[in-house]
């Protein structure tokens, strides 16, 4: 089975209750946790927008024991190389340098697909094809 990219708003929604559609396919998603791909950036943003975004806030203690279990899957670590190509993605496929870093992970993983509500849905970039699991 082939290794899918997951972004941070999956995660999030997760643990939102305010929208249980969105919840409940993002906690389908994440059942298939042996083939999920995610980085360092995902892991920190999803423990910022939980704790401080979120309405209620996640307590920081489960938001870092959610950050913990999550760190078990594959993990793509954001180093030089990989900021170099999401600069270089993000000027030529005219994506912020957070949207080119998710798919430059992606690339760098070996993963096909990202899951994500950020980005135009059935897009290809650098061969990484995009899918919003909120409307497939």
């Amino acid at each position: 089975m082939a290794s899918v990219f997951v972004d941070t708003n999956v995660l999030v929604y997760a643990f939102d209750g305010a929208d249980p559609d969105k919840q409940a396919v993002a906690r389908s998603v994440l059942k298939g946790s042996d083939v999920l791909v995610l980085s360092t950036q995902v892991l920190l943003e999803f423990f910022v927008v939980v704790t401080r975004k979120l309405d209620p806030p996640v307590p920081a203690d489960l938001a870092r024991a959610a950050v913990t279990e999550f760190s078990k899957l594959q993990v793509v670590s954001a180093d030089a190389s990989l900021v170099q190509r999401a600069v270089e993605a993000s000027i030529t496929h005219h994506l912020s340098v957070w949207d080119a870093m998710i798919i430059e992970a992606a690339s760098v993983a070996g993963c096909a697909t990202v899951l994500t509500e950020d980005l135009a849905a059935g897009s290809t970039i650098r061969d990484v094809h995009i899918v919003d699991p909120f409307t497939a």
